[in-house]
Parts: structure tokens; sequence; C-alpha cells
């Protein structure tokens, strides 16, 4: 059985499968129990026609397009057309459906992909956990395996990391802001690919913070997250394949290795001795800027200004309607002047100036995606003080990215008897390739270790 999208796509060509028997699969796959609560929406008509349509193409002799009739998955943020885009709200939920695919959504669809529904997401995009109280609860599903005890997704892009998880698609549509792609990645042992933001366009997404939203994919393999940018950002990735003994990587022990739980710490040191071994330079750096964030973003930061901008207006008539959680991030926008605002953007071009100068020498930087494995859910759904103190630890390393202007990839580096590990290699704005590059060499270096949880 084909291990990630690559590998399908190759058996497709080759004519030892149909798309249309991928697809059943997936579609099956989707209504297990463990997947069912990832999707807010399904669309297995549109699907079956999708995979038919590139079957026809490859029995034709026509490229059937780099996702050739297989399944992808739709973070309920994206306009489809024909259908409403919620966001996860209630606010949204009777909103005329939309007239026109979102870009990233049409590049998806030209590029062969079966589109099989909408995923379940943290509302409005507004949290790392995964929780909203709109949906049934969604447990995560590479956790279960291990542990009995339901623990959080990962947010916001909750729903298309268990799609992937479970088989119901081989990759998934969703959006980071501050690491709602990288998160869930991380904590359900799979691979998340936040591009710079700029490259692929946010039009036809409810917006959380326009400055820092963007669009991305999470996938099985870091192969396939080249394939899956290349069709988002409408450009080919040019990968330099030099070995690890011709790489150097920074690791910042500022911040980023702060509160590391044992199972991250664990993995995170026999990653860092396994690259080292295959040769990798790898230096540890202070990076004090990092740690200049906490006091930069202390009122808030640009996702409760512009968002507050986005949503004063319906929190001012219908706030019981949302996510007491979400409305209570948002507000934090409200004290925000203009002034404070402009100095924010004036800050942070300052800091990225700083950041770029300090790294430019460095292949990529490597850290923990997140500090934590997974935590249950049972607290975090009942006790605020809980769920916001999660939600900050999970966000904290892949926020900083965002706020970089960088691109990052988070990849699987535990055990296959460990709970759920993300290994993070990063880099300012424009390094995208070299990333990626980055990532291809280290998921080989790491096969060895980091656990097989990909289903087909």
């Amino acid at each position: 059985m084909a291990d990630d999208l690559t590998e399908a796509r190759r058996q497709l060509i080759a004519r030892r499968i149909s798309a249309g028997a991928f697809v059943e699969r997936s579609i099956a796959a989707a209504q297990t129990p463990h997947a069912a609560p990832a999707f807010v929406a399904t669309s297995f008509a549109a699907a079956r026609a999708a995979a038919a349509a590139a079957d026809r193409a490859r029995d034709a002799g026509r490229d059937p397009g780099p996702l050739a009739g297989l399944a992808v998955s739709i973070k309920d943020l994206f306009d489809v057309a024909g259908e409403t885009t919620a966001a996860g709200s209630t606010i949204l939920r009777d909103a005329p459906p939309a007239t026109e695919d979102a870009p990233a959504v049409a590049r998806l669809r030209r590029a062969g992909a079966a589109l099989i529904g909408r995923t379940h997401m943290s509302e409005f995009a507004f949290s790392g956990v995964g929780i909203n109280p709109h949906h049934p609860v969604l447990a995560n599903p590479a956790t279960l395996e291990l542990d009995a005890t339901p623990r959080a997704p990962g947010g916001s892009t909750s729903g298309g990391a268990a799609s992937v998880a479970t088989g119901a698609a081989w990759a998934a549509l969703g959006s980071d802001t501050g690491g709602s792609i990288r998160i869930p990645a991380a904590l359900q042992g799979l691979v998340g690919f936040k591009s710079t933001a700029r490259l692929v366009p946010i039009d036809g997404a409810v917006p959380l913070a326009p400055t820092l939203d963007t669009v991305s994919a999470m996938t099985r393999s870091v192969r396939d997250a080249v394939v899956v940018h290349e069709v988002l950002a409408s450009r080919s990735v040019s990968l330099q394949r030099r070995p690890l003994d011709q790489r150097r990587f920074a690791v910042p022990s500022r911040v980023m290795l702060d509160g590391l739980d044992e199972t991250v710490a664990r993995a995170f040191q026999r990653s860092l001795a396994t690259l080292s071994a295959a040769g990798a330079r790898i230096e540890k750096i202070e990076l004090a800027a990092l740690a200049e964030l906490a006091a930069i973003n202390a009122s808030g930061g640009l996702a409760a200004a512009e968002s507050w901008t986005f949503h004063r207006r319906w929190l001012a008539e219908r706030e019981a309607d949302y996510d007491p959680r979400v409305a209570r991030r948002i507000r934090r926008g409200e004290a925000m002047s203009a002034a404070d605002y402009i100095e924010l953007l004036v800050a942070r071009r300052d800091w990225i100036a700083r950041m770029e100068n300090t790294l430019q020498d460095f292949d990529a930087l490597l850290s923990p995606t997140v500090p934590m494995v997974a935590p249950p859910l049972a607290r975090l759904v009942d006790d605020d003080d809980a769920f916001f103190a999660a939600n900050n630890l999970l966000l904290r390393n892949p926020s900083s990215v965002n706020f970089l202007d960088g691109c990052a990839l988070s990849l699987p580096c535990h055990q296959a008897d460990e709970l759920p590990v993300g290994l993070m290699v990063w880099h300012c704005a424009g390094h995208d390739d070299a990333v990626l590059a980055a990532g291809l060499a280290i998921e080989a270096a790491l096969a060895g270790t980091a656990t097989d949880r990909r289903r087909g």
C-alpha cells in the first residue's frame, strides 16, 4: 500500500491501482469513528467524480495532474464554490454559499485533487489546541494508538491533521497564523509546511491576522510537502540535494528549549545526535532576540489587533454566539490604538532585520515544534486556566516564525513507542526551498528513529 501521495501517484501512473479505488479507501477511512469528527461536511460524490476524471485522463495518455484524483481535505476556512464557509463558527453557519473557489482551492482542484470534505477547526482559527465547542470533540487519532486517554489534536487545523492521520486524505489544506499547520502536524506525527506567507494567496479565506496568515498544507512526507507547496504557490521548488555533512544548522538555546517535557526533550536530543553522526554541523546559539518577543507582543500582538478590526462589529451584536475563549483573545485588541499598532509593525521590521543578519550563514535552524506532547483533552475542555496555559505553550515556538515572516517545516522525530513529537526546521522569509531541501535530508537521516504513522 502507498505510504504517501507521491507513491500513490506513482502507482496510479503505473496502472497498479486506480484513483477511484484510492478514493473509496479514503471515503471508508473518513467514516471511521476516529476520523468522522474531523469533518464538518463531506463531499464524497465530488471526490469520486474527480477521481474518475483522473482515471480517464491517465487511460487516455494524459497527465492526471500532480494530485491525480487523490483525496485532499479543506479547512472550513476556505471558500469552495457552492459550499458555506463557516470558519468553525455559528455566526457564519447560515452564510450564503461561496460563488467561487478560493485561489488555493482552485489550484488544488486544477492539479487534480479530489476534495473529500471540509474539516474541523478552532473557531475563526483562534487556538493552537484544536477544541471547538460548536462541534463534537475531536480526539487526536494518532495518540489513541498508544494511549487510550483522548488527547488534543492541535489547532487550529485540527480536522485537517486528523484527516491525514486516519488515511481519509493524503494532504490537508489549512492555514498557519501562529502555528496552525505545524502544531497539529507535530501532535499527530505528520509533516506540516508553513511557507513564506506571500507565496500563496490568502484571498477567499476568513482572516485571522492578514499580516501573519499563511496558506499551507499538511502531508505524510516532506516530498509530498514539496509537491503540494508547488501546487499552492504555483511555482517550482529548486532543491539543492547536498548531503548533511555539507549543511550547517543552528539550535537556538533561548526560549525554544525552555520547559520541554521529557518525551520532547528526549526525541529532540536524539534527533540532534543522529544528524551530528551523519555529519551535519550543528551549532548552539543564544539568539537572544527570541526573548524579546514576549515584551513586543505583550498587548496581544498582531493577531489581537487585526482580528479585533475584523470581529468588532460581530462581537458588539453577537458575542454570545462566540466561543468565549476566542472572544476573550480577540478582545485583547480592543485596547490597542492605531499608534500602538504602527509601533508594533515598526518593532517587527526591526526585529526581522536583526534576525536575518544573525541567521544568514545557516542552512536552517532546528527546534522542537512545540515543547509538549499532545495534552489530555478533558481538563482543557473544562478548565480555562489549563486551556490557556496549554495554548500559550503550543503557540510559543511556531509563532516566532510567523512573526519573523519566515518559513518552517515540522516533521516527526519520535520513536514507535512514543507519543508524536515534531522537529521544526525553519528560517527567514524566502528560504522555503532551502528549508524543504534540508527537511528531505533530515527526514532520510531520521528514518530509523521516527515513527511511520502514515496510512494508505
